[in-house]
């Protein structure tokens, strides 16, 4: 039992860093009408881990006894046992079935994480071996994506640099990261986590006090003040860098949830811990965003189109801002793909500024998704059925595809789940929330959680996003401290 442990301490190490590969590599098993048919590797993860739990709550007893406190929560079931028989009347039965499969595993997969990290915090070395992966992963991840962005300007293949293709520099006249994920929202919200907890960490870690020989505390002082400007400056550059490539996958989802989270984590911790030192993380945030600018601003003078270094920080400017700030910036050369003469001309780049259908898509899809919920009094109650909405849009005249799906997971489970569903979810939050709040890392995984809550407006569904499930399960386990 010892090295089944031991392997599902490494699953836990390794999960940050899975997390990032949502989408590339990915095993692809066709597709039909209404969905592709693909295998990642944190869904392969996430299966891994639920079977070798598994094994484990069946052979050792102590495991046993711990998961049976699980039986006084038997109301965070709830919700997964509606949505299993919401499959039934689904409009979308086999996006159903698995759709309610991955759930069932995540439900497992965060009490697995729940009562096995409590197990393994008394390995004294646990908390500072995730962080290396957690902070690692994240970095490795950051250099890739100035890499491809960097392969991008340089003519290199998507097959090569892995770009998506509303990432490139076509798009935009300067290329913005979708990392390993289907696209740049998933990148910018795979890092809003780690952002956040260097952040806590720029805070909270901090070195013992002094002794109590005077003597001995001046000098425990002195190299007290000395190893916390060191703690400090090492967490600061991770941040800056997580933060700065945050800007740079140019995901208004997840800038806006980003924020929102930090405005959220800076308020707690004034008020709760009176720490004001978390208003010098926006200086930091600030300056994060204004070199990212200047970046896109050079990559866009480095590209082959006709933009130039102020063109591209306008377009980032009047994207970002929905169209409110708009510098007016203006192309250089001639437009177009073939030149008079031998003369080349360079190529100009899709978007002006602020793409107004990127928004409009994802309003018009959610007062769809609102107006065929209430043309039902069935729907109202329960809904379409789990994994049901696309088809039920699409049968009811109100999209062009059964693959589109609601871009807003809020409109998509009041659709799929009716008020039965979300009564139950808004039940379960209530109850974990409770459960958060008496924790010392509230602040940071509250803040992180509020900040997923946001991005869950502008996307849904669970296989591309599992690091909003996942991820702040292992914080909460975690219960005191990130760090000693």
């Amino acid at each position: 039992m010892q090295r089944l442990k031991q392997v599902l301490k490494w699953f836990i190490y390794i999960l940050p860093a899975t997390l990032f590969f949502s989408y590339y590599p990915v095993i692809s098993f066709g597709a039909n009408s209404t969905m592709n048919f693909e295998l990642s590797l944190p869904l392969i993860w996430l299966v891994l881990f639920v079977i070798l739990a598994g094994v484990l709550l069946v052979k050792d007893k102590k495991v046993r006894k711990s998961f049976g406190d699980v039986r006084q929560k038997w109301v965070l079931c709830l919700f997964p046992v509606f949505a299993s028989l919401s499959v039934i009347w689904s409009a979308n039965k086999l996006r159903g079935f698995l759709t309610v499969g991955i759930l069932w595993l995540v439900y497992l997969a965060v009490l697995a994480i729940w009562f096995l990290v409590k197990d393994f915090l008394k390995d004294p070395n646990f908390k500072k071996i995730f962080l290396r992966w957690f902070l690692g992963s994240t970095l490795v991840i950051c250099v890739w994506c100035v890499v491809q962005c960097i392969l991008d300007l340089a003519g290199v293949g998507q097959n090569v640099s892995l770009m998506c293709n509303g990432c490139t520099t076509r798009m935009f006249g300067f290329p913005h990261p979708n990392g390993f994920a289907i696209e740049p929202q998933f990148m910018g919200n795979l890092l809003i986590a780690p952002s956040l907890v260097t952040g806590w960490l720029m805070l909270h870690s901090r070195p013992r006090p002094a002794g109590p020989s005077p003597r001995a505390a001046g000098a425990n002082s002195r190299a007290a003040a000395l190893r916390n400007a060191a703690s400090l400056k090492h967490y600061t550059i991770p941040f800056f860098i997580f933060t700065s490539t945050l800007f740079l996958t140019f995901s208004r989802g997840a800038i806006y949830a980003f924020v929102v989270g930090m405005i959220f984590f800076t308020v707690m911790q004034v008020v709760k811990t009176k720490k004001w030192q978390a208003m010098l993380l926006w200086p930091i945030v600030i300056l994060a965003f204004i070199f990212t600018l200047n970046l896109q601003g050079i990559f866009a003078q480095l590209s082959h189109t006709n933009d130039t270094y102020f063109t591209g920080i306008s377009k980032a400017l009047n994207h970002l801002s929905l169209g409110v700030i708009d510098l007016g910036g203006e192309k250089t050369g001639n437009a177009g793909a073939i030149g008079d003469g031998d003369e080349a001309v360079e190529p100009e780049s899709v978007f002006d500024g602020y793409v107004e259908e990127s928004t409009n898509v994802r309003m018009e899809l959610s007062a769809a998704a609102f107006e065929l919920w209430k043309s039902d009094p069935r729907y109202v109650i329960f809904g379409v059925g789990a994994g049901g909405a696309g088809q039920a849009l699409y049968d009811a005249e109100l999209t062009s595809s059964s693959k589109e799906i609601v871009q807003n997971e809020y409109m998509s489970l009041l659709l799929e789940f009716g008020l039965v569903g979300v009564m139950l979810i808004i039940m379960t939050v209530i109850i974990l929330a409770r459960e958060l709040l008496e924790m010392q890392t509230a602040g940071v995984t509250l803040a992180i959680i509020v900040a997923y809550a946001v991005s869950l407006c502008f996307f849904a569904g669970l296989a591309n996003a599992l690091q909003i499930y996942l991820l702040p399960a292992v914080l909460i386990s975690l219960r005191k401290k990130l760090v000693s």
